[in-house]
């Protein structure tokens, strides 16, 4: 599958530099690191969020859990897990579980937790079980500037 069209077609329009990296199949964001040897808080990982009928991603590191509670501290109590109709449903382009950690090209609004934002570089799903993105720090910070940052997630 490579790089998801929706996904690949921003990061285009966006003028985003990336390298691709290509790995063997891991249904798992810390699989997935182990397999290209990348450590787990590198690796961006999103997870699709469901607040008062609305769908947002949250996005941090593979080595990390995502912590509810302290998003609903920031964002309100009606935050949930969306479940894997929903994240279906969304990321059409997209094989089962791979969801990119970029949610606006999938008209999504993003929380990105912090500790993800002080790595020299990031790798993310490309939409798919076998295929990274890898860009510099410079380049995820512009696909994020103007999301809301914060700490909601846990190292494992």
């Amino acid at each position: 599958m490579a790089i998801a069209p929706t996904l690949q077609k921003y990061l285009a329009a966006e003028n985003v530099q990336y390298e691709v990296i290509p790995h063997e199949l891991r249904m798992t964001s810390t699989g997935t690191a182990e397999a290209c040897h990348i450590s787990g808080d590198r690796l961006a990982k999103g997870i699709v969020l469901r607040r008062d009928g609305e769908y947002m991603l949250a996005v941090l590191p593979a080595s990390h859990h995502l912590r509810l509670s302290d998003l609903r501290t920031t964002l309100g109590d009606n935050v949930h897990m969306a479940d894997e109709a929903e994240i279906n449903q969304l990321f059409r382009d997209c094989a089962h579980g791979a969801v990119p950690a970029v949610g606006k090209c999938y008209g999504l609004d993003t929380i990105v937790d912090d500790s993800i934002q002080s790595q020299p570089d990031i790798y993310m799903e490309a939409g798919d079980h076998e295929t990274l993105l890898h860009m510099g720090h410079a380049q995820f910070a512009r696909l994020t500037a103007n999301v809301p940052h914060g700490r909601f997630s846990a190292h494992d």
